[in-house]
């Protein structure tokens, strides 16, 4: 098959990475891609929000089949728009896709469908908000309903930083227009954990649990970001509370869309907070994470594409998933100054010699040499028996590794994650 994966980053990476090891795969294309990318598909530079210029490419060059990996062609309703011109692709409907583009409908939906999540106030005017914020119980957090890249959540721990969040939200448009409408939701307090699923819409399949580190610096300190690692595992879970997570938030959030007429297919993600009282939903997304898909993918053991048509073709109940046992660590390296401004262009030494598996998340080829070309650079990846082993292995390769004002986190995975 002729194979199109859509976006430019890590995640984008791996899973060319992992769809060139399979047999059904006899061409593969990467629109945009990025200097690693380049090395096992051909990359076209067509932007991943060019919806009509991925259709073009994809109907003129007979692609048998397109992966949408990034959030915004699947809110933009690229996967819609592929299957109208007769194009298998994978992901979810924009109708579906809105339980990422717009975190009012997800959390009216999980309070419509008995789905644990924080208690929350949607929002449609800074004065309104501001009035709320002036009664409400702190630390509280807020949130841009649509797209931000990641970045609309800002927990605020005062008064101050509260009004501050819903002023650079509302007024200041800081994330634009995914701000026109705010949630000021209670703040959940407890450990932080992911779980990815594929579903065909009825059958839903769990990955392996991983756990992101958003914040910039160590500690959990500093600004938020895309990810600066992940690890899998993400928590010592067990069966139970592998069960309860499954039976009250993962097959009712798949039913709960089936249900509104808008059927999964795709990854869902499953962003959780194990509290006192359980684990409640803090966010969904409808696609691989980043840098989660770089901590799981290279520790599933099926053919990924086969696990991507059964998706399409709604024949997921005859997939198990198998994954290498042990553990895994993932830890990105970044320009310095991201997540805020930063230099691109600088030579990146080590990625051949580092004896780690590397995935580009900014990077472009030039002359034969990598060059830096975005906030996250790098993805070091590493397995083991355990967790110390594969944090301790993933930490080899970023110290064999350099570029001009590299920055990356010291202590990913390196806290505990218990209730």
């Amino acid at each position: 098959m002729r194979v199109l994966v859509i976006g430019s980053g890590g995640r984008e990476h791996v899973i060319c990475w992992k769809l060139k090891q399979s047999k059904r795969v006899t061409e593969l294309f990467c629109a945009p891609g990025n200097g690693g990318i380049a090395g096992l598909a051909t990359c076209v530079p067509i932007t991943a929000d060019d919806v009509e210029g991925i259709t073009r490419f994809a109907v003129e060059e007979n692609i048998d089949f397109v992966m949408v990996a990034p959030e915004n062609p699947l809110a933009l309703g690229l996967v819609d728009r592929l299957q109208s011109q007769g194009i298998r692709a994978f992901g979810p409907s924009a109708a579906a896709a809105r339980i990422e583009s717009s975190k009012a409908f997800s959390k009216d939906l999980m309070v419509r469908y008995n789905i644990p999540t924080a208690k929350y106030r949607l929002f449609e005017k800074e004065s309104d908000a501001l009035s709320y914020a002036s009664e409400i119980t702190l630390p509280a957090v807020v949130k841009a309903d649509g797209l931000a890249l990641g970045k609309g959540v800002i927990i605020a721990g005062d008064r101050m930083e509260l009004e501050d969040a819903i002023r650079a939200m509302f007024s200041e448009k800081k994330f634009g227009n995914a701000g026109d409408r705010v949630l000021i939701e209670e703040c959940l307090e407890g450990p932080e954990l992911t779980i990815l699923a594929f579903s065909d819409g009825d059958t839903v399949l769990p990955m392996i649990s991983s756990r992101d580190h958003k914040r910039a610096l160590d500690g959990d300190l500093g600004k938020n970001t895309g990810g600066m690692g992940a690890i899998t595992p993400g928590a010592d879970l067990t069966e139970a509370e592998e069960h309860r997570i499954l039976e009250t938030i993962i097959r009712p959030t798949i039913a709960a869309l089936k249900e509104e007429g808008a059927p999964f297919a795709g990854v869902i993600y499953f962003g959780l907070m194990l509290t006192r009282d359980g684990p409640k939903v803090i966010e969904y997304n409808a696609r691989f994470g980043d840098p989660e898909a770089q901590a799981i993918l290279p520790r599933l053991q099926n053919d990924l594409m086969e696990v991507f048509e059964a998706c399409v073709d709604h024949t997921l109940d005859r997939i198990k998933l198998v994954f290498k046992a042990g553990a895994s660590c993932c830890v990105v390296m970044a320009s310095g100054g991201y997540p805020d401004s930063y230099q691109k262009g600088y030579e990146i030494e080590g990625i051949e010699t580092c004896g780690k598996l590397v995935f580009h998340a900014g990077t472009r080829l030039s002359d034969g040499k990598y060059l830096t070309n975005g906030g996250r650079v790098l993805c070091v990846y590493a397995d083991a028996e355990t967790t110390e082993k594969a944090i301790d292995s993933a930490y080899e390769g970023v110290r064999g590794i350099w570029f001009r004002d590299m920055h990356y986190r010291n202590d990913i995975g390196q806290t505990e994650n218990k209730i």
